[in-house]
């Protein structure tokens, strides 16, 4: 019944369009033409009973093309970048990082997930979600006890240590001066931006759990533009993201000052998921420990804040657990 039908409209459509191009119409009225429609219905017939045999048409249609180049099948990889920034200025500073493997990496797609805040980051990483990611040193740590391992860093561990913040009018000049104010940090778990920070006012006199009201305002740029807005006394960040905002904005350099700075640790992590191929790894790798050597490298590094990235292992971050031991015993427990 299918066929017949399809038949039918075949027919009843070519028959239409043959009136259409000989300028008549259907009226139904009795006129001198008669012979001419006759003939041109016949004309329909023959197209018609023409078109029904398969044996050249449907060779026509289904005509495979066959290629002597296998097709290429691009197996997809996520980036999962811990949120050193806010969502839309992570992907603009990480996303040339994850296009420069694509195009260098035959067979594989790179692409960058950001996410929403710490721990909705944290959530994806512990749950296997990332083929490689670049978690925060206290996140590295962690996540070697979720399936990953380190493989690289970011390097240029002199810029990985906290940075307090307070407006120059503010007239704060010690720690203990903070007592009783609000002071501001990206988020709980946001290694150089909270931990290092709150571990600094805590070796320098203040009690930081019961002296100081605490916000964790979601991002680095929060923490920043909530002090130069004046919502808190205080706020803490750590240095690119400082360089990064204060240059775009001016002002904030005018009216802010860094007082106080933390040691440094061993920088951002580089890490990989155990399923993923070895040799996979070791071509990602090749690549992004020699961004520093070309010119197109070293404009994505200087996007980042950073001079390159460099090979680890987890050993690297020894420092880091004996670090999260000691903030644990002296300001909170770490779950």
């Amino acid at each position: 019944m299918g066929k017949e039908r399809v038949k039918n409209d075949i027919f009843w459509k070519v028959l239409l369009y043959i009136f259409k191009t000989t300028g008549h119409k259907f009226t139904g009225r009795k006129t001198t033409g008669r012979k001419n429609y006759a003939r041109i219905i016949m004309a329909g017939i023959l197209l018609f009973l023409s078109g029904c045999d398969n044996s050249s048409s449907e060779k026509d249609i289904y005509n495979p093309q066959f290629t002597n180049r296998p097709q290429l099948t691009l197996n997809q990889y996520t980036i999962g970048v811990h949120p050193l920034h806010n969502p839309k200025r992570l992907e603009e500073v990480f996303g040339p990082v994850a296009d420069y493997l694509s195009r260098n990496i035959k067979g594989a797609n790179f692409r960058i997930e950001a996410s929403r805040d710490y721990a909705a980051y944290d959530k994806k990483l512990y749950a296997g979600r990332f083929e490689f990611a670049l978690p925060n040193p206290y996140q590295t740590v962690n996540s070697l006890q979720h399936g990953y391992r380190v493989f690289g860093k970011m390097g240029d561990d002199h810029n990985f240590r906290g940075l307090i913040l307070v407006r120059k009018d503010s007239g704060i000049e010690k720690v203990t001066d903070l007592k009783g104010k609000a002071v501001s940090f990206p988020a709980p778990t946001a290694l150089a931006a909270t931990m290092m920070p709150q571990y600094y006012l805590q070796e320098n006199g203040l009690e930081v759990m019961k002296d100081i009201e605490i916000r964790y305002v979601g991002s680095q740029e929060s923490s920043i533009m909530n002090v130069f807005l004046g919502n808190t006394s205080a706020g803490a960040t750590w240095p690119p993201p400082w360089r990064l905002l204060s240059s775009e904005r001016p002002e904030l350099k005018a009216e802010l000052v860094p007082i106080w700075i933390t040691e440094a640790l061993p920088n951002n992590g580089l890490v990989v998921r155990s399923d993923v191929p070895e040799e996979l790894v070791n071509q990602v790798s090749n690549l992004i420990f020699k961004l520093d050597e070309d010119k197109e490298g070293r404009k994505i590094l200087q996007a980042m804040e950073l001079s390159r990235f460099e090979a680890a292992t987890n050993n690297t971050y020894q420092p880091v657990v004996e670090f999260l031991e000691k903030f644990s015993k002296k300001v909170r427990p770490l779950k």
